[in-house]
């Protein structure tokens, strides 16, 4: 299966029975990173995380009746 890159338009090929293909398929609003934007952004988050100034806003869980 051919995809490509959301960022920087780059071609990969993908196995067609690969959990990943599947995942694209199935889910078209789903988006493709090749290995080294998806590392590019992760490090980046990663450096904005320990900067202090970078929030990451997470759903609340509101505690169960039990």
């Amino acid at each position: 299966m051919k995809v490509k890159c959301t960022i920087c338009d780059k071609i990969d090929d993908l196995d067609h029975d690969s959990f990943q293909a599947k995942r694209l398929r199935n889910r078209m609003n789903s988006m493709y990173l090749c290995k080294e934007c998806y590392d590019r952004i992760t490090e980046k988050t990663r450096q904005r995380l320990k900067s202090g100034k970078f929030r990451l806003y997470r759903e609340k869980k509101k505690p169960g009746p039990f």
